[in-house]
C-alpha cells in the first residue's frame, strides 16, 4: 500500500526550488471565444519588492532570471506565455534567452518606437518571437510598431467603449484582440460584441449564478461521495456503491487509476479493487478529482485546472499555517464549484459535509483555515503586497509561514493539477 502510494507522488515533483532570494511567480489564463487556454501571462516579482519599482535594468534582469529559472513551457503546459519586455530587454536582445516559439513579448507603453527598438523588433519577430503591445489608446507614434504585432491588448476597465471599438476596428483581422481586466460576464459580452476574441480576467470564475434553484440531483450524490470520503476508514462497499451509480464517473476513476500517474504494474477492473490496490489517500484524491471533472463538464477547462491548483496548493501550504492538509485540500476543491454549478456558495454549503468553520471560509469569512486560499486568490491576482500581509497577519501564536515555502507549494500545485489533467483526459 505504501509503495504505490509513495508511487502515486510522482504527480509531486518537479517544480523548481527556490534557494536563495524569494522569487514570485503567478499566471493569469487567457482564454478564447470557446473558453479554452490560449495562453498565459507569467507575472513575476523578485524579493519583498515589485519588479515595478527598480530600475530598468535590474528589472530586465530579474525578468529573464524568472522566466529561466521557472521555466516557461512547464508552467504554461507548452501554451504561450505572455511576458513583459522593457525597452532593454529588446534592444540588448536579452530575450533570446527564451524559446522564440513560445514567447509572446509584451511591450508596454513606456517603451517608445525608437529605430532601435523597430529593428530589434523585426529581428526577433524573424527568430519566431511573437509580439503583443499595451495601451495603445492615444499612441499614434506607435503605427510602425503595430505592424509587427501578433496581439494587442485593451484595458477593459481604462479605455472607455469608443476607444475601444475604434482599436478593434482600425486593426488588421490577422492581430488578435486582447481585453484584459474582464472580471464579469458583463465585460465579457461587452467584449465579444466589440469584436475581441481574446480575454484576460476573472470573468469565467464569476459566472451569472442562478439563484433560488437548487443543486441539481443528478450532482447532489456528488456531495455524498464526498461526505464519505472524509471518513477515516472509507466505506468500502459504499463508496463503491456510490461511485457506480454514475458510469462517466467509474469510468473518468478507472482511466486515472490505470494512467501512469499511479503507475501500477495490474490492470485494475473495479472500484474495490482500486481502493485496495492504490490505498486510501491516493483513492481520495483520484476519486475528487474525477468527481470535479464530473461536475465542471459544462463550463470552461480552466475553472478545474484552477480548482485542482487551488486544492493541492492549500493542502500543501496547511502545515505551514498550522492546519489539516486534508480539510484544507477539500476547502481549495470546493471553493469554485459554485462557478462550475452556477449556484451561489450559500445555496451550496448545506449539501457540503465540513464543520462550521471550513463552511464559514468557503463563504469568504476571513478566519485562519481560510489563510492558505486567500494567499492564493491574491497571489492568482499578482497582489504581492496583500501576500505579504497574509503572512504577516497570521495568528501571532502561530509561527509564521516563510514566502519560500508558499511559492515552492504554489510551483509544484502548478505541475501536479496539470500532471493530474493530463492523466484524466
Amino acid at each position: 500500500m505504501t509503495t504505490l502510494a509513495a508511487r502515486a507522488k510522482s504527480l509531486d515533483s518537479a517544480g523548481p526550488n527556490f534557494d536563495g532570494e524569494v522569487r514570485y511567480v503567478a499566471r493569469q489564463p487567457i482564454l478564447n471565444l470557446q473558453a479554452r487556454v490560449h495562453a498565459y501571462e507569467l507575472l513575476f516579482r523578485n524579493a519583498a519588492e515589485p519588479v515595478s519599482r527598480r530600475d530598468c535594468e535590474v528589472a530586465t534582469q530579474t525578468m529573464l532570471d524568472n522566466a529561466v529559472i521557472f521555466g516557461l513551457d512547464r508552467f504554461t503546459n507548452g501554451l504561450p506565455a505572455f511576458v513583459s519586455c522593457t525597452e532593454e530587454a529588446l534592444t540588448e536582445q536579452l530575450v533570446n534567452v527564451l524559446a522564440p516559439r513560445a514567447t509572446v513579448l509584451a511591450i508596454s507603453a513606456t517603451v517608445q518606437p525608437t529605430p532601435r527598438v523597430l529593428d530589434a523588433c523585426l529581428d526577433l519577430k524573424k527568430q519566431g518571437f511573437r509580439i503583443a503591445l499595451d495601451d495603445l489608446a492615444g499612441r499614434a507614434k506607435l503605427h510602425q510598431l503595430v505592424q509587427l504585432a501578433d496581439y494587442i491588448r485593451v484595458d477593459f476597465t481604462r479605455i472607455d467603449r469608443a476607444v475601444r471599438q475604434s482599436l478593434v476596428c482600425s486593426h488588421s483581422p490577422s492581430v488578435a484582440m486582447v481585453a484584459r481586466k474582464v472580471d464579469t460576464q458583463e465585460d465579457y459580452r461587452q467584449a465579444c460584441a466589440e469584436g475581441f476574441t481574446l480575454f484576460q480576467g476573472d470573468y469565467f470564475c464569476h459566472p451569472v449564478l442562478l439563484k433560488k434553484r437548487k443543486v441539481p440531483t443528478s450532482k447532489l450524490f456528488h456531495f455524498e461521495i464526498v461526505q464519505h470520503l472524509l471518513r477515516d476508514p472509507i466505506d468500502i462497499p459504499k463508496i463503491s456503491k456510490l461511485v457506480m451509480r454514475d458510469a462517466s464517473l467509474t469510468f473518468r476513476l478507472l482511466r486515472l487509476v490505470n494512467s501512469p500517474v499511479c503507475a501500477i504494474q495490474q490492470e485494475v477492473r473495479s472500484i474495490e479493487s482500486a481502493i485496495f490496490i492504490v490505498g486510501e489517500d491516493v483513492f481520495r484524491r483520484m476519486v475528487s478529482l474525477a468527481v470535479l471533472s464530473e461536475l465542471n463538464a459544462e463550463r470552461p477547462p480552466e475553472i478545474l485546472h484552477m480548482a485542482l491548483v487551488r486544492a493541492r496548493f492549500c493542502e500543501l501550504a496547511a502545515s505551514p499555517f498550522c492546519l489539516d492538509p486534508g480539510e484544507q485540500y477539500l476547502l481549495g476543491l470546493l471553493s469554485l464549484v459554485p462557478a462550475m454549478l452556477r449556484l451561489p456558495m450559500e445555496e451550496l454549503i448545506p449539501s457540503l459535509p465540513l464543520r462550521d468553520r471550513i463552511c464559514d471560509a468557503l463563504q469568504g469569512t476571513i478566519n485562519s483555515e481560510r489563510s492558505p486560499l486567500t494567499w492564493l486568490e491574491f497571489h492568482e491576482r499578482g497582489d504581492w503586497e496583500a501576500c505579504d500581509a497574509i503572512v504577516l497577519d497570521n495568528h501571532a501564536s502561530q509561527p509564521r509561514p516563510s514566502p519560500e515555502r508558499l511559492i515552492q507549494a504554489y510551483s509544484d500545485a502548478v505541475f501536479w493539477a496539470q500532471s493530474a489533467l493530463n492523466s484524466a483526459v
